[in-house]
């Protein structure tokens, strides 16, 4: 274990220690990662010529175009957060579901579907939904433990969902194309809706009263009113998605120029509805500005710690410690979730995938996993870090808007069989590849030994020799069948010998 040396062990136990400390974790990678380095050059285990590169590598995260499509993608969604949108298709649909049972939690479900993809924030879907739907679930009979899981897990939909920031993330750390990473995410994404929504008709089969239909006061009449409405709230928000994501699929503009156009989307809804204002364009600059600078300095800490980290072999350390896991591809893929399901109790999406990922990409690779399947796969499961009783950061959100009527125990026993329903999907993603790969683009499949490939000239008429291409004979050339000379090839000149 120890042949790459102490170091790389060293280092990693050092990073835990300071994160579990509680230090900010940007700020904790740079000060183990140049401590470590310090010290190796001190001990002769790591070249001062590595922390040249350092310069280069904060220079060339500032200037990764790809990276740009965050604060765009944030401006977006903190726009369509506070334009009223969700308040009106969580009203409507509430409204148009809630005369069967489990209606509001079907609602809520799709709703969540709907913001993670026009927002790509949990915090504003969980605290939205939280706000207009739990006084109204609470108030007609739901289950409290189910009413406050419902809310936090569909807010969690907004990480697999295109277009997702950590799915923009892990194409930047997997160096592979957004786009491809954005189609393998959608059957997942459609499998947990599906999920979510199977769980609660199970509910309204077998344990209605937990899942009560609204009464007739409460809903209104279902009338084309009420349709227009939902349609109007719906119709739009769909045609900006298919927009932003259409562009990209059909190569039209990178993730970044689709992102700008998600922000004029963005604002032309808010206009829509009659709310956009300097004041809610001020208000999403600086949530933009938080997010975005965040990720920057994470970006930053842990390049500075993965440079002295791989400069003392540190990624050959989790190769040789990976690759020896039994098992196969098989046994590394359930160390590696189990792994990441863990960490994610302690790490938000960004921390593991700025630190964790570059060490586990390459033995996935050596071991021939696509990355994009290994990408969709992880984020996957690092949608669970937000439902991670006690720690997850949409139980959190949840509390922080929730009446005091909602035990905290409530809150956390109710995320539990969400939590066990986000792992299913990663199971089924483990099992059943194809899942993520069926969206991908596949490559014709040709056989080689068929290709047959014929030039004018060539071919058994002339013996396989040389065209002629309108040379005249050279001297001594032998003539070909049918009295055509054939060309000799030309004397180019030979190398001067050397006598010993």
């Amino acid at each position: 274990m120890f042949e790459y040396g102490i170091m790389p062990p060293a280092m990693f136990l050092g990073m835990i220690i300071f994160m579990l400390y509680g230090f900010p974790v940007a700020f904790s990678l740079s000060a183990v990662g140049l401590f470590f380095g310090l010290l190796g050059i001190a001990t002769g285990h790591f070249e001062f010529a590595f922390m040249q590169a350092l310069p280069l590598r904060i220079f060339g995260i500032i200037s990764n175009d790809l990276l740009l499509a965050i604060p765009f993608f944030t401006f977006m969604g903190a726009v369509l957060e506070r334009c009223g949108l969700a308040e009106d298709l969580l009203e409507g649909t509430g409204k148009l579901f809630g005369a069967i049972p489990g209606g509001l939690a079907y609602a809520v479900i799709l709703v969540g579907a709907i913001l993670g993809a026009i927002t790509g924030t949990v915090a504003a879907s969980v605290i939205t939904m939280g706000v207009i739907s739990l006084p109204i679930m609470l108030k007609y009979g739901y289950n409290p433990r189910l009413a406050t899981g419902v809310i936090a897990a569909s807010g969690t939909i907004t990480q697999v969902i295109p277009p997702s920031l950590v799915l923009i993330v892990l194409a930047d750390q997997l160096g592979r194309s957004v786009g491809d990473m954005y189609l393998g995410a959608i059957g997942p994404s459609i499998l947990q809706v599906g999920i979510f929504l199977l769980f609660i008709l199970g509910l309204s089969i077998f344990r209605p009263k937990d899942v009560p239909p609204l009464p007739l006061e409460a809903r209104g009449e279902l009338n084309m009113a009420l349709v227009m409405k939902v349609l109007w709230g719906m119709i739009p928000s769909i045609v900006l998605i298919f927009l932003v994501l259409g562009t990209i699929f059909m190569g039209l503009a990178t993730p970044t120029e689709a992102g700008a156009l998600g922000v004029v989307g963005a604002m032309v809804l808010a206009a829509m509805h009659g709310r956009l204002s300097w004041d809610l364009i001020k208000q999403g600059m600086h949530s933009t500005m938080t997010i975005t600078s965040m990720v920057v300095f994470i970006l930053v800490g842990a390049t500075c710690f993965s440079l002295v980290f791989q400069g003392m072999d540190g990624g050959l350390w989790i190769e040789y410690l990976l690759s020896h896991v039994p098992g196969g591809a098989i046994g590394f893929l359930i160390f590696v979730n189990i792994f990441i399901f863990f960490l994610a109790f302690f790490l938000d999406f960004f921390e593991i995938a700025f630190i964790v990922l570059p060490m586990l990409a390459p033995v996935a690779s050596a071991l021939g996993i696509d990355l994009i399947w290994f990408g969709v796969l992880l984020c996957v499961n690092m949608q669970t870090s937000f439902m991670h009783p006690p720690f997850g950061f949409a139980l959190f959100y949840l509390r922080s808007i929730a009446p005091k009527s909602v035990k905290t125990k409530d809150i956390y026993l109710g995320a539990i069989p969400w939590l066990f329903m986000q792992l299913i999907l990663v199971a089924i993603i483990i099992f059943w590849p194809e899942s993520v790969t069926y969206w991908l683009d596949k490559a014709p499949d040709v056989d080689l030994n068929t290709i047959k490939i014929e030039v004018p000239g060539f071919g058994t008429g002339n013996g396989g020799g040389m065209p002629n291409f309108g040379l005249p004979p050279m001297d001594g050339a032998p003539a070909q069948p049918g009295g055509a000379p054939s060309p000799a090839m030309p004397n180019f000149g030979e190398p001067p010998k050397i006598n010993p």
